[in-house]
């Protein structure tokens, strides 16, 4: 990659050289938490608060009892591991000079609602997400495949996914009503 290009596949890489360099001397500093809050509206309709963006909705749709005015939780689980693997093809293919003229992620899975309700045991979740991706870039095959390999095994949403993760929750005391 050329020293004086300072933005490729709109990848602000000053910015990434310096986190670069900074998570080598100290990978410590790289450990970061994140959080969210989720408030009820009311039937099946919830929303997101994250930092100090404009909430996300989430909705069911009409078919499911809900009003149809948000993607429901499992669609924004697909939506996030696509983003964040679009993330990760704009950082790494631009770490490595690699120009992205075009990057489509389609994303499926199917859901057992009996599960769900309550009507039959299992895996109330996605047993498979099949991934494709369609990236048009301006490197040879391999370089692509190497790419392709280096942002699925680097995912943040993917990993979470793909391995056991301790969720913990707990129902706070309710509120004193006095």
């Amino acid at each position: 990659m050329n020293e004086t290009t300072t933005n490729l596949n709109d990848v602000d890489m000053a910015t990434l050289h310096q986190l670069v360099e900074k998570y080598q001397v100290d990978p410590e500093a790289g450990h970061s938490t994140w959080s969210a809050r989720v408030q009820w509206l009311g039937g099946f309709r919830a929303e997101a608060q994250v930092r100090e963006l404009p909430p996300v909705r989430a909705d069911e749709p009409t078919w499911l009892a809900g009003t149809d005015t948000g993607p429901n939780a499992v669609e924004h689980l697909l939506g996030a591991l696509g983003q964040c693997l679009a993330v990760g093809y704009a950082a790494n293919a631009a770490v490595r000079g690699i120009r992205i003229d075009a990057l489509e992620i389609t994303l499926r899975g199917e859901i057992d609602l009996p599960v769900f309700l309550g009507l039959a045991g299992g895996n109330a979740g996605y047993d498979r997400i099949n991934v494709e991706v369609h990236l048009d870039a301006d490197a040879p095959r391999d370089q692509l495949e190497e790419l392709h390999r280096h942002v699925l095994a680097t995912s943040p949403v993917g990993n979470t996914l793909a391995n056991p993760v301790q969720v913990e929750a707990r129902l706070a005391p309710a509120a004193s009503s006095d």
